[in-house]
């Protein structure tokens, strides 16, 4: 399903999980942390979702599942988070489901949505995966938002304990997350949804199941900010910490408030949005609508003297199956790589496929630290890669691509900055 292109030795596929070669341990360090849950009672938090029953025992949390109920139920720890690690320990004394909602939000129905580290004690044992309680979970065909293969979740399944505590751990640094289980690393991902959101204990609903939590505290980093390179000014919207080249291609939409570009196929140049500074370690989206021709989301590239401007990375936007792929682009003086990774058929069951109205337009974003690159189309990841010849650093930058008619509208077209600290943390 998954059709990765490697051209040579160096690059090698992600899937979601830990990718470094030796087993990370969870930090012992407890400077920072302070405890949410008392020992005593659950005075401060509140029961959403579904009618299971939740007391304190012995200095733990218990959460007794209720046949009846047809809900999940969480019990939420109200303030939110968004750059933390969270520890916790958990026991499972009568098998069922459950997990520890983070990042996440109530509706209006009293439903609790977002990201959700599994408890699993059954036989397939999913603990430490990441699922999109409410939101993402279960669509095309796919269930969980990481990508872990068996062979990568085998070390974490050994280390889950069925009839004793363990300990959990989750760090989320700007677009990471990361989980372990027993000092084991489970998962290695980026996501780009929520940046921050409240905590929960989960008791799925089913016929049984009784959990118990202890020990729960969380050291707190603050919140990651989007900054967009589209704002509302005084004389309506207008570009920052960008510039355009080929400007007379681009103009504002003042009413809706997007950027439209349109090319033609007489000019050879590249139209571009080009951000004034490099990133690093960063996310960065768009959100846009394409009528005719090729277009893409550049990151870690560079000016060069050429028709296409930039040389480097590009998220690609070429409204078929190519949606979200990587390729990379050749400069004056240097070779392309060409594709470096692709999902034609993910792609074509993800985007939005109409053209005109509010429900027909497509989001793509890049998460880079270091060599780990991934891709998303619609909030599903696309290329999820370890590439040790990428470049490290660069501009961001959305085409129109020459020698060809073009006419695309942009919008939301935002960064979030990881910055050294965070990466030190995520690389762990």
């Amino acid at each position: 399903m998954f059709k990765n292109i490697l051209l040579g030795v160096s690059l090698f596929l992600v899937i979601g999980c830990g990718f470094s070669v030796s087993s990370v341990m969870a930090q012992d360090d407890e400077e920072g942390f302070v405890q949410i849950f008392n020992g005593t009672d659950i005075d401060g938090w509140e029961v959403h979702g579904g009618t299971a029953k939740y007391h304190v025992e012995d200095g733990a949390i218990v959460g007794v599942c209720d046949p009846d109920c047809k809900t999940n139920s969480f019990l939420c720890y109200p303030k939110e988070f968004g750059n933390f690690i969270l520890k916790l320990q958990f026991k499972v004394v009568v098998p069922g489901n459950s997990g520890i909602q983070f990042r996440s939000h109530i509706n209006a129905e009293d439903r609790v949505f977002g990201y959700q580290y599994e408890i699993d004690p059954s036989e397939k044992n999913d603990t430490g995966r990441i699922y999109d309680e409410g939101r993402r979970g279960f669509q095309f065909g796919r269930t969980w938002l990481d990508r872990c293969t068996p062979e990568q979740l085998a070390p974490a399944q050994a280390a889950f304990k069925a009839d004793d505590w363990n300990d959990l751990e989750i760090q989320c640094m700007g677009p990471s997350i990361r989980t372990w289980i027993n000092g084991v690393p489970v998962v290695n991902m980026f996501d780009y949804y929520d940046m921050s959101g409240i905590i929960g204990l989960q008791i799925h609903a089913g016929a049984q199941g009784t959990i118990q939590w202890k020990n729960i505290r969380i050291k707190d980093f603050g919140t990651s900010e989007w900054h967009p390179f589209f704002v509302e000014g005084k004389n309506g919207m207008e570009l920052v910490a960008a510039y355009k080249f080929v400007p007379e291609c681009w103009e504002f939409d003042q009413e809706g408030k997007f950027l439209k570009g349109t090319h033609t196929k007489t000019e050879q140049r590249d139209g571009l949005i080009v951000s004034d500074g490099d990133y690093a370690n960063f996310a960065a989206k768009v959100t846009y609508q394409i009528s005719d021709g090729n277009s893409a989301l550049y990151f870690r590239a560079e000016e060069v003297n050429t028709p296409w401007l930039l040389k480097g990375m590009q998220n690609e936007i070429a409204g078929n199956g190519m949606e979200a792929g990587i390729w990379h682009t050749a400069g004056d003086k240097t070779p392309g790589r060409g594709w470096l990774g692709n999902d034609e058929d993910f792609v074509e069951q993800v985007r939005n496929k109409g053209f005109g109205t509010d429900q027909d337009w497509n989001t793509v974003c890049t998460c880079a630290c270091g060599d780990h690159i991934t891709t998303f189309l619609n909030g599903f990841s696309i290329v999820d890669i370890v590439d040790p010849e990428c470049e490290k650093t660069g501009k961001l930058g959305l085409q129109l691509h020459g020698g060809a008619d073009v006419q695309m509208w942009f919008k939301d077209f935002e960064v979030l900055i990881i910055t050294p600290q965070m990466r030190e943390l995520i690389e762990r």
